[in-house]
């Protein structure tokens, strides 16, 4: 499960997400990606499951290249606990995904192995996504 080593805050605000993504919206590394067309946040257990249904489907050939990583903790209070006396403690790692943003890209495949594997993976995530190919892809 992905989470961060250290941090420097235990707990951190909620924050809000408006807008598109401004960074991390572009294929960088492989020709093949799915990108995000909703807000949400997505768990580092959510991104570990994509992550091995696409290289389940791939059967371990080409390349997979995560793009979001969780950083933000999330805290919880236990059920049933009164209103008040401070925050929860931490429960998990997520991170935040606005539209337009690159969550998963793949290479070394080809295009059917690779729409169908990064479709299973995008099953995983609580956001509605889109497949893309890089412009330059010629099969």
């Amino acid at each position: 499960m992905l989470q961060p080593k250290r941090s420097k805050y235990r707990r951190a605000q909620k924050g809000r997400m408006k807008g598109n993504a401004q960074r991390g919206n572009q294929l960088a590394f492989g020709s093949f990606g799915i990108k995000a067309l909703e807000q949400s946040w997505i768990t580092g257990r959510q991104i570990e499951a994509a992550r091995q249904a696409v290289t389940r489907h791939m059967k371990r050939e080409g390349q997979l290249w995560i793009r979001v990583f969780p950083d933000k903790p999330i805290t919880k209070k236990p059920a049933e606990v009164r209103m008040g006396k401070g925050k929860g403690a931490p429960e998990g790692f997520v991170v935040p995904v606005t539209p337009g943003r690159i969550i998963l890209e793949a290479e070394g495949v080809s295009f059917q192995v690779a729409k169908e594997a990064l479709m299973l993976g995008a099953q995983k995530l609580p956001v509605t996504t889109k497949f893309i190919v890089r412009r330059d892809y010629v099969e």
